[in-house]
């Protein structure tokens, strides 16, 4: 079966010109829907074959996306308990988990939300460092709530993904002002809390999250102001609740300098890993929760992510 579809959207998670945890996921799923309902005059072993070829190529396009990954495993669960293996049967039972997974992602960005907009008040100076959806949606809400606010962005380099957090926050009409990265601890101060997004949460209750938040939090700490993690549960890797640890990407140098001297070594992680100790609190759909309880948590709304925990 052909998979251009999925290796389209794969190439497109891993130029990042689909950024963010939850947009990553969300295009991951409809691939899988779209190659479903090109699937339908296929047999059912090529379409268990051609789903087991395109979760593949699509865990592959980013290392550091627990939630496609998630998202991809309970899908094609889904659709083998419910569809068995016929062809017809099996493309419709992906659409209609694929629906009810992307349901259950909206509903938890509104109760994410919704809660995360109570911790800012009235006259708050809010620090947030890269682009987080889930951030900008707490931001969006606690403005539409009628509260009066600034944020500080940082610009995260190499790729600046901070001025679409900045632009966002403008049409928004939320005061905003960007910093460079390296002002952080000079502007750390003015803040009343931080408040980032998450791209993976470990089984340890640490979270990874674009390069430099590990940073942010140590100032955060020293600094006494809160620092919060804004993230879906499903954004928990379970492989390392049995002992893997959460991969690291690590992008091209051309990011941080395209044209450099010849024989000049760079080094251009992507993500960092924040501990547990450092976070204030993760606002999830149930609430605002220690990283500490956060496996608890999982296994408590979410017991199926236990059950297939490698890739």
């Amino acid at each position: 079966m052909p998979l251009e579809s999925v290796r389209a959207v794969a190439d497109r998670i891993r130029r990042l010109e689909i950024r963010g945890a939850r947009n990553v996921a969300i295009a991951a799923i409809r691939a899988m829907e779209a190659l479903a309902e090109e699937a339908k005059g296929a047999s059912g072993e090529e379409l268990l074959k051609a789903l087991s070829e395109a979760k593949g190529i699509l865990f592959a396009a980013r290392e550091t996306e627990p939630l496609m990954r998630n998202a991809i495993r309970w899908i094609i669960s889904q659709a083998l308990d419910r569809g068995g293996t016929d062809a017809r049967a099996l493309a419709e039972a992906i659409s209609s988990a694929s629906k009810s997974f992307l349901k259950s992602l909206e509903e938890s960005k509104d109760s994410i939300a919704e809660i995360g907009a109570r911790r800012i008040r009235d006259g708050f100076v809010v620090l947030t460092h890269c682009h987080s959806s889930t951030v900008t949606e707490i931001l969006k809400r606690a403005k539409a709530d009628g509260k009066r606010f600034e944020v500080i962005c940082t610009e995260t380099r190499p790729l600046f993904q901070g001025r679409t957090t900045a632009r966002e926050m403008l049409e928004a009409g939320i005061k905003a002002t960007l910093i460079v990265d390296s002002a952080a601890r000079s502007f750390i101060n003015y803040a009343d809390l931080a408040i980032v997004g998450a791209d993976a949460i470990t089984s340890e209750g640490n979270v990874v999250n674009k390069i430099g938040t590990s940073a942010i939090a140590l100032m955060a700490q020293e600094a006494r102001t809160p620092f919060y993690v804004a993230s879906e549960l499903l954004k928990y890797d379970p492989a390392t609740a049995y002992g893997d640890y959460e991969a690291i990407e690590e992008r091209g140098p051309e990011e941080v300098w395209d044209g450099a001297p010849e024989g000049l070594i760079i080094r251009n992680p992507a993500f960092d890993v924040t501990r547990r100790d450092f976070i204030h609190g993760i606002i999830c759909e149930e609430g605002i929760i220690s990283p500490h309880s956060v496996t608890e948590v999982v296994r408590r709304r979410y017991p199926w992510v236990f059950d297939r925990p490698s890739p």
